[in-house]
Order: C-alpha cells, then structure tokens, then sequence
C-alpha cells in the first residue's frame, strides 16, 4: 500500500477518479453540460495527463540526475504554460460583470502575480 502524507492508498484514489470520469463523460455525451465547461473540463484533464506522463517520466530517470534535472525543467515549463493559459481564462473572467469573484481571492491573486512578476523580471533579464 503506497502512501504519502495525509493521503489514503493512492491506487483506490486513482481508481475512484477513473469511476468519476466515467460518469462525466457520460454527462458530457448526453449534453448535459454546457460547452464553456466541457471546455474547461478538458483543459484540466490535460493539464492532469501532462503532469502525470512527467511524473513517470521522472521516476522512470530519476536515477540519472541530468535526465531528472530535465524533467524537473519540463515540468515547471509545462506549469508556466498552464500559468500563460489560466491567466488568460481569468482575463476574460474579469471582462464578465456577471461573474462573481471574491475580492479576498482577487487581492490574493494580485499579491502572487506581482511577485511572480518581479522574479519573472529577473530570470529574463539573467
């Protein structure tokens, strides 16, 4: 039985989502869904399928460091696109007055995102 912290037996996890999956696909398949959702739901799921095809990349090299350390490279490369990808989903959220977002979380964002500005300033110009 494979565990980490606060987590319970990993492969009945990855079980019980596949059943979840099943079912959402089905809810897709009868249209029951709207199409901005379907959507969103498949940018997950890549982003998912990515991480996850890195992570067995990974553990397949970890015991080659430079092949890890290039893994480890794909995988923060693959968040900054999913970072580019989310911000520009939020930038039109922001552009609908009929959805609300939480200003504690928009304050929250904001924080983060100038921070991440201010190092992504210094890394380009290295």
């Amino acid at each position: 039985m494979t565990k980490l912290k606060g987590m319970t037996n990993i492969p009945a996890s990855i079980e019980k989502a596949m059943a979840e999956l099943l079912n959402v696909n089905q809810l897709i398949v009868s249209g029951k869904v709207e199409p901005h959702i379907v959507n969103d739901f498949r940018d997950a799921l890549n982003r998912v399928r990515t991480a996850a095809w890195a992570a067995s990349q990974y553990m397949a090299r970890i015991e080659n460091p430079n092949d890890s350390s290039n893994m480890l490279s794909f995988m923060a490369g693959e968040r900054v696109r999913a970072a580019y990808h989310l911000c520009q989903l939020i930038t039109n959220d922001l552009k609908h007055d009929d959805i609300d977002l939480q200003v504690g979380s928009l304050i929250q964002l904001q924080e983060a995102a100038r921070t991440l500005s201010t190092q992504l300033l210094e890394r380009i110009n290295q």
